[in-house]
């Protein structure tokens, strides 16, 4: 099996659709027949209640249980800590003990590459690895895109989510620079767009127009949604909630073009015949 894509879903804003893209994409990538693994890297454990463990404070093991491991050097049992969603996707949870790990991973060895050191365990048994990054570009925020290789930017479609673009972008460069050579924009991807305002397509022609030279711009926008909100009261994925809703087929299609980008990727890495 060729090696698997990590992708880190990030953004330093909060509120502009990062846990709902994480969720909607390892679901939407199961369902084509993949192999994902859904990672939470905000203390605050959005993903991990959004797909059903309502308590994650109660879970013996989350992910900074296992970063810990790592970093003191103990052995981590195959499939240890991992979850089993009914829709197809494992998920290594959260809890608000990773806040805490802010703190730890300052004196750490290597401190930058803890979860790229556990993930190098568990990755070969997937096709996709999803982080789910914080709202910050804290240490937490620096491993992931340590561990990934592509990062998938979800951007609200208003001026200051656009704005806050280039902070992103910057830390992504030094990261690429300083400690991850292979990490590559997957892409920006408009969220929570109302096609129905001119203000609207007016930021989101803006983004395109600026890093669209650079960065590939998702065709696919994510609209906006009351439906979406509600699922991560219910524990699934839009695709089970509402089927045949409009973020449904977004979130369809936006699979469609990762894993369009991952098969050219994979054809470009392979030796030729």
């Amino acid at each position: 099996m060729s090696k698997p894509t990590v992708i880190a879903v990030s953004n330093q804003k909060g509120g502009v659709g990062k846990t709902t893209t994480a969720l909607n994409l390892g679901v939407g990538l199961a369902s084509e027949g993949k192999k994902v693994l859904l990672v939470d890297m905000d203390p605050q454990a959005s993903l991990t209640i959004s797909l059903g463990w309502q308590r994650p404070d109660d879970l013996q093991t989350t992910v900074a249980t296992l970063m810990s491991k790592v970093m003191n050097g103990q052995g981590i049992n195959p499939g240890e800590g991992i979850l089993h969603h009914p829709e197809g996707v494992d998920l290594v949870p959260s809890s608000i003990e990773l806040s805490g790990m802010e703190v730890s991973l300052v004196n750490a060895m290597s401190r930058e590459k803890i979860l790229k050191q556990y993930l190098e365990n568990v990755k070969k048994d997937y096709d996709f690895v999803i982080l789910d990054c914080m709202p910050s570009l804290g240490m937490l925020t620096v491993n992931a895109l340590s561990a990934a290789n592509q990062v998938l930017v979800p951007v609200q479609a208003n001026y200051l989510s656009a704005k806050g673009l280039e902070q992103l972008l910057d830390t992504v460069n030094k990261v690429k620079q300083q400690i991850n050579p292979r990490l590559k924009i997957e892409g920006i991807l408009l969220t929570m767009v109302d096609s129905r305002t001119n203000f609207t397509k007016d930021i989101s022609q803006l983004i395109r127009d600026t890093y669209g030279g650079k960065i590939k711009v998702f065709k696919t926008d994510i609209p906006r949604s009351i439906r979406a909100a509600e699922t991560t009261v219910e524990g699934k994925s839009i695709f089970a909630h509402d089927p045949h809703g409009k973020v449904a087929e977004a979130y369809k299609d936006l699979t469609k073009e990762v894993l369009n980008h991952a098969e050219k990727r994979i054809k470009r890495q392979s030796p030729q015949l």
